[in-house]
């Protein structure tokens, strides 16, 4: 059996438990054996996870300025990009990204799912590349594969700390409603634009392969830090809502919308910023004709997005967290829980209830996990692509009532991961998506007393809202994907399963059945911060979790992030032993399955009481068969495995073992005469 950095595949035969009975038996010395993860540590990444002190990282600003024209669905737009090289190794290419050309016939993302580009663009038209050099726009030719765009250089750019600045002058069709992540969809009111991936964005250079060119084919992104400036120019009796802050309220809002913003910066109720009367009343803009610039500015970020329409509702409360600076020089500013949406999306099971949800997400988020950092969170109801950017996340306008809150919470959540936390998500997509929905679980538990608890949607728990139970299907799978193949490698009809809710219930076990919520919400609040604005490799967050909660946890990250492995154990005897002053029930319990979880054991007994104890993974080191004494001098009705279904057991069957019927209940008194 050929095995990869000392992990063994997982076995076909543990698929089913009918299969299971026929696997040979678990291996200690495999399932425990010393795990090699795939990136070493070394100057950059230490043992303990975090960034070693030889760590580098480069960095990106742009300065965007953007324009839609609405007859044509054109974006056009010119960029200013500075980029640091902050890596020891001088480089005498940039490479770009071009996520656009993914909508064009023939791309390659077209032929891994084609069913998402039913439509196709020109993609992006690069009109013309420039490198500023001493005061000189000196010309260059780029070479464009598919979504990304080689940039040579005229000279090499030195390292620790050399800069450049390119210009990039671009237009590309915004596509329709199959644009999905960044499209134009209709409403009664006009169209509303949900524009994302929109300007040519810089490749990572990193420590771990140089230049990261893995091309977009439908998953998502893997970007570096840096400060964002970025005007729009809209038609004027359009509104505009983007990462960030609105730099320029007095040019493109009306003193009534200030005065309402304000308002809404001191209030934790919902303020209407845009009503429906504003949608049918020119009035309610500055203008009412020609066009109007509107800008942003995000600093410390990877990414930018925004939202334009003549048909937005618009609201707001306040954030209750710090102000931030959002200009350098000018006073911090209050923060703001924002929602945008049309007409057909109000209402009180709808989205007259989203900036509720957004305020929660962001400060329950941040007082459990790590402060959000930027000026505003927008929820903006649009085409319904349940995607997320920094500040902003688009989501559906026909969203309702607990998915609504579900796909809010879900998306915002991404803020920490991979805005804050900026790991690679064209590779390793669990480390986002699955550490996401993960928080997201007790967010669902926590807000409004359980309203809407236990989350169970397409990303975690979607049969029964109990994950131990619906995630025996995956284990059993043996097609299904290992957390550790490549995003792009994953069909679709696993994604949901295996990326999001195997992944986040994986932490679930973590947390709740292996550590504990003390030793892992210590050592999770550690890695976000070790690790925010960074970029962490799965290497990274396995050694950290073991440096930081005194635990080997190989067995664990191999069982089921390398593997497909489940555990399986079985009652296999109790007998009465002991006499005397020592009377007692011998129990042994067999282990059949590949990841050893720790699990309870429980003894019932005729009276109606319980003992229980819980069995660890140690148990587990030599031998797949323990013997266990309980004492006790009750007559024991029945032993039984994970009482409480805890554990994803792959097979039940054998995990109660009934000793005899519970005694009969005393008949109940007479009536008093």
């Amino acid at each position: 059996m050929l095995i990869v950095g000392g992990v063994a595949p997982a076995l076909a035969e543990e698929a089913t438990p009918a299969a299971a009975s026929a696997m040979p038996p678990p291996d200690p010395a495999r399932i425990f054996a010393p795990l090699a993860y795939p990136m070493p540590a070394g100057s950059t990444r230490s043992a303990g996870g975090v960034p070693g002190g030889a760590y580098w990282q480069n960095s990106v600003d742009y300065e965007i300025k953007a324009a839609i024209d609405p007859t044509n669905r054109l974006l056009s737009g010119s960029e200013i990009i500075t980029y640091a090289n902050n890596s020891p190794d001088a480089l005498d290419v940039l490479w770009v990204q071009l996520d656009q050309n993914i909508y064009r016939d023939g791309s390659r993302g077209n032929f891994v799912n084609p069913q998402r580009h039913g439509d196709h663009t020109d993609g992006d038209v690069i009109e013309s590349v420039s490198i500023e050099q001493d005061g000189k726009s000196i010309p260059v030719t780029p070479v464009i594969s598919d979504t990304r765009m080689q940039v040579p250089l005229p000279t090499a750019l030195e390292g620790k700390g050399g800069k450049i600045r390119l210009k990039i002058v671009w237009h590309y069709t915004i596509p329709g409603p199959s644009g999905g992540r960044t499209a134009v969809s209709s409403t009664r009111n006009g169209d509303i634009y949900e524009v994302a991936q929109w300007y040519p964005r810089m490749a990572v250079y990193d420590d771990v392969r140089g230049w990261d060119t893995a091309p977009y084919l439908g998953q998502e992104f893997f970007l570096d830090y840096g400060d964002i400036d970025y005007s729009v120019t809209v038609p004027w009796n359009f509104t505009v809502v983007g990462s960030g802050a609105l730099l320029n309220q007095a040019d493109v809002l009306t003193q009534t919308e200030r005065d309402r913003l304000a308002q809404a910066a001191k209030s934790d109720e919902r303020v209407m910023i845009r009503t429906e009367a504003d949608i049918h009343d020119p009035k309610s803009h500055p203008a009412q004709t020609g066009t109007k610039t509107w800008h942003f500015r995000m600093n410390n970020t990877r990414d930018v997005a925004f939202a334009a329409s003549p048909a937005f509702l618009w609201d707001a409360a306040r954030l209750n967290l710090p102000p931030v600076v959002v200009e350098p020089g000018h006073a911090p500013v209050p923060r703001l829980a924002m929602s945008a949406y049309p007409v057909e999306g109000a209402g009180p099971h709808q989205w007259d209830r989203s900036t509720s949800y957004v305020k929660y997400a962001i400060e329950y988020f941040s007082r459990r996990w790590y402060p959000y950092p930027w000026p505003n969170a927008i929820n903006l109801g649009g085409h319904g692509a349940a995607m997320e950017y920094p500040g902003i996340v688009f989501d559906g306008m026909s969203d309702k009532d607990p998915e609504l809150f579900w796909v809010t919470a879900h998306e915002l959540g991404h803020d920490w991961f991979p805005m804050v936390v900026g790991s690679n998500e064209r590779r390793h997509a669990f480390m986002d998506e699955g550490f996401n929905t993960f928080i997201d679980t007790y967010a669902s538990d926590d807000f409004n007393s359980g309203e809407f608890a236990p989350k169970h949607d397409v990303e975690f728990a979607p049969a029964t809202g109990k994950p131990a139970e619906d995630i025996l299907p995956v284990l059993r799978d043996p097609a299904a994907p290992r957390l550790m193949t490549p995003s792009d490698l994953i069909p679709e009809h696993y994604r949901h399963p295996v990326t999001y809710f195997k992944a986040a219930y994986g932490l679930k076990l973590l947390r709740e059945q292996i550590l504990g919520p003390e030793r892992f919400d210590r050592a999770f609040r550690r890695y976000i911060a070790m690790w925010a604005y960074r970029h962490p490799t799965p290497s990274d967050f396995f050694r950290l979790m073991d440096s930081e909660t005194g635990e080997d946890l190989s067995w664990f990250w191999r069982g089921w992030y390398f593997n497909n492995w489940g555990p399986d154990y079985a009652v296999k005897s109790a007998t009465p032993t002991g006499e005397g002053a020592a009377p007692g029930l011998l129990v042994t319990v067999d282990n059949k399955g590949w990841l050893p979880l720790p699990v309870t054991l429980q003894v019932s007994y005729t009276d109606g009481t319980n003992a229980r104890l819980t069995i660890p993974t140690e148990a587990w080191y030599l031998r797949n068969e323990i013997e266990l004494t309980i004492p006790g001098s009750r007559t024991p009705q029945a032993v039984t495995l994970d009482p409480g279904h805890d554990i994803p057991d792959l097979n039940r069957a054998d995990n109660t073992l009934t000793l005899a019927p519970p005694q009969p209940a005393p008949p109940a008194a007479p009536p008093a005469r």
